[in-house]
């Protein structure tokens, strides 16, 4: 996740990340968390597959159905005390749709009480009142909620034709409550063009967050690998995040932009730091490191509905182990796994323009999107945007 907003205007500093070292994980602050140095993984678990909706890029595919072999609920609380005891600095409920899971309440207070800090990633439409209080009181911190562009273009997305009304309410109720909410937009050609526009919702309410999402090419996500946006289309949406990011900023505006799944975010602002404030380049240059790039595997992980342990929420068709059969930090901390012991060394696998490029080793491109497209998790990612002469010594 790349802090446009933190690194371009220095809300967040080197000396403010060194300060939390050695901490545990529950004591860091949430917004420097990105920049822990710890490795142990931030856990999005999937704890059910059924969803209301029928969104057109979900990457486990979810339907409006019962799904058998779920966790139960004394198997999560067995899975959330293996968490707790290892000092896991979050855990986001999603799905599907996590609002579904009548247990979904039990499970996110039993976390909170267990000293983790409980995350939420929901399409909002079910967020009324009284689902907003629920959430407070069972402690959760934060709720992501999606919005795909303007109202017809979500609801196109999401295949309902009021899902954008809902969404938006739903996070009217979460605000309402006091819940720290943000928006989440997942970048794509349908939808490039209503970026200003979700932005302006953003501001017009008020709404802390905003996270913009790149396609990757998963579930039914990878059936939208054609409408991933253009490489010139990715440059002209981070120009207008950085400026957007200042903008606000400066204007006083508390929204703190993000993006995620595209790491040469990360180096594209490094470089327009090192051109317009070259004082402030060697602070961004080693937050990104203290970042490191693509977290899967490493700083981040994913549990399935059933319980299946991946290197992340996009890695479903590659199974590590099972949290019924072994704890998770027993499958997660195995030296004798060769596909973790990559995935925590990155730079040294990679192959063709990720594995020249100078800026690997705070990015190291998209291995999902590289398999897709290649055949090969370890060749460059085909939607890096930065130019040979941005990658080059």
């Amino acid at each position: 996740m790349i802090g446009c907003t933190k690194l371009l205007c220095g809300t967040a500093t080197v000396s403010d990340a060194v300060k939390y070292r050695g901490m545990p994980s529950s004591e860091i602050p949430a917004k420097m968390l990105q920049f822990s140095t710890e490795s142990k993984p931030l856990v999005v678990w999937n704890m059910s597959r059924r969803c209301n909706l029928s969104c057109m890029h979900c990457y486990i595919q979810s339907e409006d159905m019962d799904y058998t072999g779920e966790l139960t609920t004394e198997e999560a609380k067995v899975f959330i005390d293996d968490l707790a005891a290892h000092d896991i600095p979050v855990l986001l409920f999603s799905g599907g749709e996590p609002l579904l899971r009548k247990d979904f309440y039990e499970l996110a207070k039993y976390a909170t009480d267990s000293g983790i800090r409980a995350v939420v990633s929901t399409n909002g439409t079910l967020i009324t009142k009284e689902a907003a209080k629920k959430m407070k009181e069972a402690g959760i911190e934060y709720v992501g909620i999606s919005l795909d562009g303007g109202p017809e273009t979500h609801n196109k997305f999401r295949g309902q034709p009021n899902a954008f009304e809902k969404s938006i309410e739903g996070i009217k109720n979460a605000m309402d409550e006091g819940l720290r909410t943000g928006v989440r937009f997942t970048l794509n050609q349908m939808n490039y063009t209503e970026l200003d526009e979700v932005i302006d919702i953003v501001v017009k309410e008020g709404i802390p967050r905003f996270c913009m999402y790149h396609l990757v090419y998963a579930g039914r996500g990878k059936e939208m690998e054609k409408l991933d946006v253009t490489k010139e289309q990715s440059r002209e949406v981070i120009e207008k995040l950085m400026k957007k990011s200042i903008e606000l900023h400066d204007a006083g505006v508390d929204v703190e932009i993000l993006t995620t799944d595209n790491h040469a975010d990360g180096a594209y602002i490094y470089n327009y730091v090192l051109e317009n404030e070259p004082e402030r380049a060697d602070e961004v240059m080693e937050l990104l490191k203290m970042h490191g790039g693509c977290s899967a595997g490493h700083k981040f992980s994913n549990v399935d509905n059933l319980g299946n342990v991946h290197a992340c929420q996009f890695w479903g068709h590659k199974t590590l182990g099972n949290v019924r059969e072994k704890p998770f930090s027993e499958i997660w901390n195995d030296k004798d796994n060769e596909f973790l012991a990559m995935m925590r060394e990155k730079p040294k696998h990679l192959k063709g323009k990720c594995g020249r490029c100078k800026h690997n080793a705070i990015c190291a491109g998209c291995r999902i999107r590289a398999e897709t497209v290649h055949g090969d998790i370890w060749e460059e990612d085909p939607q890096c945007y930065l130019t040979d002469e941005e990658i080059t010594e």
